[in-house]
């Protein structure tokens, strides 16, 4: 399974999915992480998406299914394009079908999340023994 990784390494507030990168390839080697933009041509990576980001205002590791849930901000350029916008666009037009996003808090550590992360890549993607 690819799992999309986002995250700003630039950024403190927006780098924690980076951070945890190391740790989860090792604890999920039957994974692909990708760290991309999410701008990129997300679609070539299949018609159902497993994202790992930071999302503003959650206080838990939360789990978005729906693209409606995620807010699309005005866009007046191309630096005002984001990961909303390209889900609900590239979904209208049929490119990709789902969208699973694993959320991670802003205001958390990466020894605060990583043990329910964990836990809900396993609930998502049981190993197959």
């Amino acid at each position: 399974m690819k799992i999309l990784t986002f995250g700003n390494p630039l950024l403190e507030q927006d780098s924690l999915p980076l951070k945890l990168l190391p740790t989860l390839k090792e604890q999920f080697p039957q994974h692909t992480f990708l760290h991309i933009d999410p701008t990129e041509n997300l679609e070539q990576y299949g018609p159902h998406l497993t994202i790992l980001d930071t999302v503003k205002n959650i206080d838990k590791l939360t789990i978005l299914t729906s693209i409606n849930q995620l807010h699309a901000n005005k866009v007046y350029s191309m630096h005002d394009f984001d990961l909303a916008l390209n889900l609900k666009l590239l979904k209208k037009l049929g490119k990709i079908k789902s969208v699973k996003i694993i959320g991670i808090p802003m205001n958390t550590t990466e020894e605060e999340i990583l043990p329910s992360l964990i836990q809900t890549i396993e609930s998502i993607y049981p190993s197959i023994s």
